[in-house]
């Protein structure tokens, strides 16, 4: 048993500095050497073709007792170095793959792991008031349409807030390439952008708009003028300014509208404001051959549309407006419409 306890005490240190290829080694060499001393001690039950079976469940002391040996060099050879070597192996095996196992889990919550996605929703930034709510309703939104991944990515020293339903990614700044490679930002269908400063989000905005110009970018400003700025060089940026005072006014001259417009943007409940693009080939029609089919048969509210899809949409467009392929419409609606029968809506 000392010399047991020695072996696997020098085998736990070197162990541990091992990597993956070393290891498959140890591990060959220990079945290798098993099955030549068990064959020299004329252990033939033992060395056919059950012998990895009889080796795993032996080194592992499962031991269901259906084979063993029979000689007395074998039995010597199984109570010295099968068992003792084997039960090191079999559990500093188990130790490191746990280990290992751990180190990536952690590797995920420190934001640190290299992730695999595309088509997804990056958000950059965190606000302790904001963020928690826009990622709730963003899975919320996800899981009611096409289920997309969610990214959210920072620079602050903290952990994944919501472990195991967004993806996690902590970068140096946001516009390091390595570290934003890590989010599959040049993949990304849609990014947000809310940072704390708005000069770290006219630098993030200009950053994935050159990485990913195809992308849906939304930033949320403060100062109006960083916005303009924005836009200026970054045309397809949809550029969100705080809307809090608007609102607070609005409400004083208009009462509920506070509640109107909550409701509106809400995913969790009531009439929310939704979008779809007229496909391609479709013939063109004017706003008043879709207002009426759209509330016949979806119970939606045509709202605006986008002629150029260009993140300018015209909101109470006159029933005469012209609408081609390709434009974007949006309407309200208690759920998102996933299917529209188009030619339905056309021959009507």
């Amino acid at each position: 048993m000392l010399l047991f306890k020695y072996v696997r005490k020098v085998l736990n240190r070197h162990f541990k500095q091992m990597n993956w290829q070393a290891m498959m080694l140890l591990v060959l060499l220990y079945i290798a050497v098993s099955w030549g001393m068990l064959t020299a001690a004329g252990e033939q039950g033992l060395t056919g073709s059950d012998f990895l079976y009889w080796l795993l469940v032996t080194a592992s002391t499962v031991g269901y007792g259906d084979l063993s040996p029979t000689t007395a060099e074998g039995k010597l050879i199984v109570a010295f170095f099968v068992i003792p070597f084997g039960l090191s192996l079999f559990a500093l095996t188990a130790g490191k793959v746990a280990a290992f196992s751990a180190h990536q889990w952690r590797k995920g919550i420190m934001g640190l792991k290299q992730l695999t996605l595309s088509d997804h929703i990056v958000v950059i930034g965190w606000d302790e008031q904001r963020t928690p709510d826009m990622l709730r309703l963003l899975l919320l939104e996800a899981a009611q349409n096409q289920g997309r991944k969610i990214c959210l990515c920072v620079t602050s020293t903290m952990e994944n807030p919501l472990p195991g339903e967004v993806e996690f990614v902590r970068a140096k700044a946001f516009n390091d390439d390595q570290d934003m490679a890590r989010a599959c930002l040049a993949d990304a269908s849609t990014i947000i952008i809310d940072t704390a400063q708005d000069d770290f989000t006219l630098t993030a905005g200009l950053y994935a708009y050159g990485q990913n110009p195809d992308a849906h970018v939304i930033a949320f400003f403060r100062d109006d003028s960083l916005a303009r700025l924005l836009k200026e060089h970054c045309p397809t940026i949809e550029c969100t300014p705080s809307v809090s005072t608007e609102l607070m006014v609005k409400a004083a001259m208009d009462p509920g509208s506070s509640c109107l417009h909550r409701e509106l943007l809400s995913v969790a409940e009531g009439m929310t404001q939704f979008s779809i693009q007229y496909p391609a080939g479709m013939p063109e029609l004017s706003v008043r051959d879709f207002y009426i089919p759209l509330k016949e048969h979806y119970s939606a509210t045509l709202i605006a549309i986008d002629l150029d899809s260009d993140g300018r949409p015209e909101i109470n467009p006159s029933l005469d407006q012209r609408v081609k392929a390709g434009c974007t419409l949006y309407y309200i609606a208690n759920n998102r419409i996933k299917s529209f029968d188009w030619a339905k809506l056309s021959a009507h």
